[in-house]
């Protein structure tokens, strides 16, 4: 267990990485081109200390977070109190906070502290969410929204979801990136103030410092290609270039000063070889004189840590604790009556039901005529298919912030993806339920009898398993394409295959070579539109039907009569002698015969069942999908 006074050490750290951008085919063959992005770094750092890395662009120094965080590998010594600090054990203890971080919206700023995921719990949890808020500066905005919030603030909330665990050490990627002055101070002066306080180690990036947070770091780290120009104290920084030879002009900011002058001058060749020179020379000194600066401590005085600092708030919940938060997290951001909240409640119960009414104004005065028989197999398709897209739509808008949160939580070991779609099930399932059958009473009245309630429940059954399927599928694309109308596309191409090849609506299964009639075996389309089909045509009313009020179709007597020609007969438009005629036109095989009703093919309860094993098979291995490893130029796209 870590103590209330600790040291971290890094001694000759090494790191080789991808140096340039490359394409997807390069990074999947691995011939993008690599170097050595970190160089014999070394430095310390204290409990209650901030360290400054500072640093120019590719320099090195998101790098270097990671490799502290043991996010990525490296050579040399990582060293906590004398032990090598392990992914584990920083997973455990520490945390990495990136500026880029996405909070989850519909919640409040109290609602995001008090579900972060701790071991803290009742009381213990809602004191330490109030002491974290007045901490940061967040009291004022406790019951704001997370969108609503100003940049300082939402930055300061991200930090605030990782202090509320007492790391002991606190890294921050550009925790001011684009902030104003005065925020900037704020927020500098406020992780100043919490380092003394809770007794944290804070590690954070600056590319253009201020003059006016000097005061604020208690070490500085100066970074050009990886190579280290100075680390140590920042009392010492100005006695030590002074010592070399260039000291600091007055009425200059010192952090910027020795910034710029540990920065590649790329504006001409002349100066390029120049500054490199330099930049050298520099690198060069701080090695041979540099090393007791790098080793001295502040006094005392200036490093009060807090004496009860001992870890017990950190590391990662219980398994069922973290579904049970997760699933909270969820509620909480759809039962709210802010923006989000009804945007989430809109989607998930009224899209599809709006969606069917508008098909019901299409198809309710459709007659029991002839073409009854394609005007109805046309609603069922519609039906189908539109809740197919609507699924689409729905798990695009709604699922995006949990993924992306996901990918970000689960570098710090707190859940995995098995976890997030158990919730995420736990939540999404009774919605798209209630949807489901919602929509089914909308337009089964103008396709059958509404007294037969078994029917509707199963025909509202295969439309809630058309909802599942193509949500989990989508979630599947998801797992590895960030842009939301890229996943969506991607989806919807691969639903229009399935669809076309299928639903028996577009083309008949006659039409079929024996290979692509095989083929519809393994889809879901194929068993939820017979099974919908069948619901319906099976219905004494589509027996014999008219082609209109003056014509009768009586004389149609066999399945031989009403094949694909027309009759030439006076009930020449008579094409259907019952829908039985009908299914077996747009649902068997070109070399079928023999009763259609006999074979497994049509059997009620074998369509739904295997309807819904396609579905809840896709749940099955979503949870499977998401607990595979990725490479790290597919997960690291969902952290920038």
């Amino acid at each position: 267990m870590i103590g209330t006074d600790y040291t971290l050490e890094l001694c000759n750290v090494f790191h080789s990485g991808q140096v340039e951008p490359g394409s997807f085919f390069q990074r999947m063959t691995g011939a993008v081109k690599t170097g050595v992005i970190l160089k014999d770094v070394s430095f310390t750092t204290h409990s209650g200390e901030v360290t400054a890395i500072l640093g120019s662009k590719g320099s090195g120094k998101r790098a270097l977070l990671d490799v502290i965080a043991r996010r990525v590998p490296s050579k040399g010594h990582i060293v906590l109190e004398g032990v090598p600090l392990e992914e584990e054990q920083f997973n455990n203890t520490c945390a990495l906070v990136r500026h880029s971080t996405r909070l989850l919206p519909g919640l409040t700023v109290q609602q995001t502290l008090a579900l972060s995921l701790t071991k803290l719990s009742g009381y213990l949890k809602s004191s330490k969410v109030k002491q974290v808020m007045a901490d940061l500066a967040l009291s004022q905005v406790a019951n704001k929204d997370v969108t609503n919030l100003t940049k300082s603030e939402y930055r300061r909330l991200v930090i605030g979801t990782h202090l509320i665990r007492d790391p002991i050490i606190l890294l921050l990627d550009e925790p001011t990136w684009d902030l104003d002055p005065l925020n900037t101070y704020l927020v500098i002066s406020i992780l100043s103030n919490a380092a003394k306080k809770y007794g944290t180690a804070i590690i954070l990036t600056m590319e253009k410092p201020r003059s006016d947070v000097f005061p604020f770091l208690d070490r500085v780290v100066y970074l050009c290609l990886g190579d280290v120009v100075y680390a140590g104290p920042t009392r010492n920084l100005l006695d030590y270039f002074s010592s070399i030879g260039f000291p600091c002009p007055q009425l200059e900011n010192p952090l910027m000063y020795y910034l710029c002058l540990s920065t590649v001058d790329r504006r001409s060749r002349e100066r390029f070889i120049e500054s490199n020179h330099q930049i050298a020379l520099l690198v060069e000194k701080f090695k041979l004189e540099g090393q007791g600066i790098m080793q001295g401590n502040l006094n005392e005085h200036s490093r009060i840590v807090n004496p009860n600092k001992i870890q017990l708030n950190y590391g990662k919940p219980g398994g069922f604790r973290v579904i049970w938060l997760l699933y909270v997290r969820m509620l909480t951001s759809i039962f709210n009556f802010k923006n989000n909240g009804l945007k989430q409640m809109f989607m998930r119960l009224f899209s599809l039901p709006i969606y069917f009414f508008i098909l019901w104004l299409f198809y309710n005065e459709a007659k029991d005529y002839q073409r009854a028989f394609i005007t109805k197999s046309g609603l069922i398709f519609n039906a189908m298919v539109g809740t197919y897209f609507i699924s689409i739509m729905n798990t695009i808008c709604l699922f995006g912030p949990y993924r992306t949160r996901y990918y970000q939580e689960s570098q710090e070991g707190l859940y995995s993806g098995a976890s997030l779609l158990l919730s995420w099930n736990l939540v999404s399932l009774p919605f798209s339920f209630i949807s489901a059958f919602a929509s089914a009473a909308v337009i089964y009245p103008i396709l059958g009898d509404i007294t037969e309630t078994i029917d509707y429940l199963y025909f509202a059954l295969v439309l809630w398993s058309c909802y599942v399927y193509t949500e989990q599928q989508t979630i599947a694309v998801m797992m590895f394409v960030k842009n939301g109308l890229i996943a969506a596309i991607v989806s919807i191409y691969i639903t229009c295959i399935y669809v076309m090849l299928a639903s028996g609506v577009l083309r008949s299964y006659k039409g079929f070579e024996d290979w692509l009639f095989y083929i519809t075996y393994v889809t879901h389309t194929r068993y939820a539109s017979i099974y919908l089909h069948r619901n319906v045509f099976r219905q004494p009313t589509f027996n014999v039907l008219p082609y209109s009020d003056q014509e009768n179709c009586t004389s149609i007597t066999s399945l031989i009569q009403t094949s694909f020609s027309l009759n030439t007969n006076s009930n020449a438009n008579c094409r259907y002698a019952s829908g039985k005629a009908f299914l077996a036109e747009r649902f068997t095989s070109k070399n079928f015969a023999g009763d259609m009703y006999a074979a497994g093919d049509f059997n009620p309860e074998f369509n739904l069942g295997i309807s819904f094993a396609f579905s809840v098979g896709f749940i099955v291995l979503n949870k499977f999908l998401y607990l595979m490893p990725l490479p790290s130029f597919v997960t690291d796209k969902f952290r920038e």
